[in-house]
Formats: C-alpha cells, sequence, structure tokens
C-alpha cells in the first residue's frame, strides 16, 4: 500500500436532532469535532413513516397551472 494517501480516521461526537449524541469514528473534520445532524432515524420520513408537506404548491400542481391553457391532441 502506498504511504501517506489515506485520511485521518479519529474519534469524534454525533449529535442527534433530540440532543443525544454517542462517539464515533470518522474522517470528518478534526479529532473531538462535534457532527450536528440536521436529519437523522428521529426524524427522516423513510424511518418515522411519516411525511411533512414542506410545498404547499406540489411539482404537478405547477405543472398543470403552468400549461393548463394548452392543447394536445384534443379535437374541437
Amino acid at each position: 500500500m502506498k504511504a501517506n494517501i489515506h485520511p485521518d480516521y479519529h474519534e469524534i461526537t454525533i449529535v442527534r436532532t433530540d440532543g443525544s449524541s454517542y462517539k464515533s469514528r470518522s474522517t470528518y473534520g478534526n479529532a473531538g469535532d462535534t457532527l450536528r445532524l440536521d436529519i437523522d432515524t428521529l426524524t427522516h420520513p423513510a424511518w418515522t413513516g411519516t411525511q411533512r408537506m414542506n410545498d404547499s404548491a406540489g411539482q404537478l400542481s405547477k405543472f398543470n397551472k403552468r400549461f393548463s391553457n394548452l392543447s394536445f391532441g384534443k379535437k374541437e
């Protein structure tokens, strides 16, 4: 193996959205740094099974609004 090509692998503290924390090893930052998560298994819909609507108008309604006056292959 080549020497001096691998990043430093050290211990950091990871803080979850609820304030709980745990120690892990990572190449993030420097030894002893803290990584604060914005999204984790406590808040992400893939794990919680619930979904929050961030956008009041979805992509489909935006598309329909923009192109509602066009007619595609309609016979009049």
